[in-house]
């Protein structure tokens, strides 16, 4: 499978990163993020908006903004691996303790609560797909934007997030996966400035960075090859400048 893209704009959030000349300060040290670092602000979301959203919902939605209000797009594709995990939990609590679930947890508890959020934050009806693959979610949203420019939209807005994991998971998961929340926007065109290809690989190991996040890291730095590991596949990037 080869993709090829070209990268617009950007804007992103995670522990101790929130600016632009924060990330690019970042993107020239070994890539790393401290969990112990605040979360940086939300710049765009409405205060009442905000309060409705968790962590990484949060800062998805107010990256998909900031995007939204210097960019045009044509379609918005949301890619989380653990999605509103946090509201859930609290969910199967209040089920297990034969108590009522909070209204707004029901309603926000789905997969694209994050991306309807964005929309009518933004008041733009926009075509939206939210969806999630495991350690290889961002790589997926990454198809799913070439098959929606494939169908006739130019510019797609894609956002991969997700927020903290729950201390209830943490003794079931990896070690090393990241367990704070971030999100990375992405706006996308086509064109031939970065191109991927994608080949089978051994069972890759959890990352201790989010694939979005490894992406970021590289395009910042200006890499011109990169490899980013999958759970079955190798995406092998080169960057052509521009």
């Amino acid at each position: 499978m080869k993709l090829t893209f070209s990268l617009l704009d950007w804007q992103a959030s995670a522990p101790g990163l929130g600016e632009a000349d924060e990330w690019l300060r970042w993107a020239g040290l070994p890539a790393f993020i401290d969990p112990k670092r605040p979360l940086a602000k939300c710049n765009q979301l409405p205060m009442m908006t905000a309060r409705r959203l968790n962590s990484g919902s949060r800062a998805a939605v107010d990256c998909g903004l900031t995007l939204l209000r210097r960019q045009k797009v044509d379609a918005i594709v949301f890619t989380s691996r653990h999605g509103e995990l946090e509201r859930n939990l609290r969910i199967l609590r209040a089920l297990a303790q034969e108590e009522e679930t909070s209204p707004t947890d029901f309603a926000m508890s789905v997969h694209n609560a994050a991306a309807g959020s964005l929309t009518i934050a933004a008041a733009m009806p926009l075509v939206t797909t939210s969806l999630a693959a495991g350690m290889d979610t961002f790589q997926q949203g990454l198809v799913e934007a070439a098959a929606l420019q494939s169908a006739g939209y130019e510019r797609i807005l894609l956002v991969d997030f997700d927020g903290v994991i729950p201390e209830f998971y943490q003794d079931a998961i990896p070690v090393q996966m990241p367990r704070y929340p971030y999100a990375v926007a992405l706006l996308l065109t086509k064109g031939k400035t970065m191109s991927c290809e994608s080949d089978m690989a051994s069972a890759g190991e959890e990352p201790s960075m989010a694939q979005s996040l490894q992406f970021l890291h590289a395009a910042l730095a200006e890499q011109p090859r990169f490899v980013i590991y999958g759970e079955r596949l190798a995406w092998r990037w080169t960057r052509y400048g521009g």
